[in-house]
């Protein structure tokens, strides 16, 4: 089959998102399409233009005999701000305020085309950081933690509560958490964590950070590193937080259950700095 340049470009575009922050050789492109690696650059070439022009993310060349091109998805600032606003528009929306100053989020978290917009986010900021898993505690971080880790093409891990049977061998650890200043505890499987790996936590809502904490501890029982913390919504802090350097898309600053008033700013991604470069 002969396949028009047309065609090239599309199937070539298709790929690199389906398969994002994977090292494809040239001669991947080359033997599926019949055709000459340098016809294959100058495409290559036009998707990357196209990527960058329109914000969608960049392509990185890797020479070397084992060289190719790696596709990292990025948002511009634009477009992240444009994900802020909207997920801050729809926190704050009245009804969702529930008995004790709590905000009904399961409908959000269940919004596919938000958690995809809100995944892609953060992937942007931690895009060069060499991520190997993405960590949430059960269960309502899971959909963040699968859509970040769709876009930096690394495995969800998932803490649970309680062992079970099917998880085999686990590591328990006790938390202070840091709200409640209950103790809890975490479970992960012995099996899932390979000492080394670089995780990236992330959870739907941050007060002390007491869960992200219990997180960290788990990490250093599997000799492993924190790449980063990234939370969907955090509180406004009056008491010391127990984790540092964490990044989140909103701040709940206030809530008033008489006037049912919910107060919501920017977090403080782009205080970090928006993305990684």
């Amino acid at each position: 089959m002969k396949w028009k340049r047309s065609e090239r470009l599309v199937d070539i575009t298709l790929h690199l998102i389906e398969h994002p922050h994977e090292l494809i050789p040239l001669t991947f492109f080359s033997e599926r399409y019949q055709a000459a690696k340098s016809s294959i650059s100058e495409d290559i070439a036009i998707v990357k233009e196209t990527f960058e022009e329109k914000g969608a993310g960049q392509l990185v060349t890797v020479t070397g005999a084992a060289g190719g091109i790696k596709y990292f998805p990025k948002m511009s600032d634009e477009n992240i701000k444009a994900v802020v606003t909207e997920l801050i528009e729809k926190l704050g929306e009245k009804d969702r305020l529930l008995p004790g100053g709590y905000l009904f989020m399961a409908d959000l978290l269940g919004n596919t085309r938000l958690m995809d917009k809100i995944g892609k986010v953060f992937a942007s900021k931690f895009a060069d950081q060499n991520i190997d898993v993405v960590m949430t505690v059960e269960t309502k971080g899971i959909q963040i933690a699968q859509s970040i880790a769709r876009y930096l093409n690394v495995p969800v891990v998932i803490v649970r509560r309680d062992s079970k049977v099917t998880e085999g061998s686990t590591v328990n650890i006790n938390y202070v958490s840091g709200s409640s200043k209950r103790i809890q505890k975490m479970v992960l499987s012995k099996r899932i964590m390979q000492s080394g790996q670089r995780v990236l936590l992330t959870d739907d809502f941050m007060k002390a950070g007491g869960t992200m904490r219990g997180m960290k501890s788990l990490l250093e029982e599997f000799d492993c590193e924190l790449a980063g913390i990234a939370v969907l919504v955090e509180t406004e802090h009056h008491d010391e937080v127990l984790v540092d350097d964490y990044l989140s898309l909103a701040k709940l600053c206030k809530v008033n259950e008489k006037s049912r008033t919910i107060e919501l700013n920017e977090g403080n991604y782009f205080e970090k700095g928006g993305q990684s470069s």
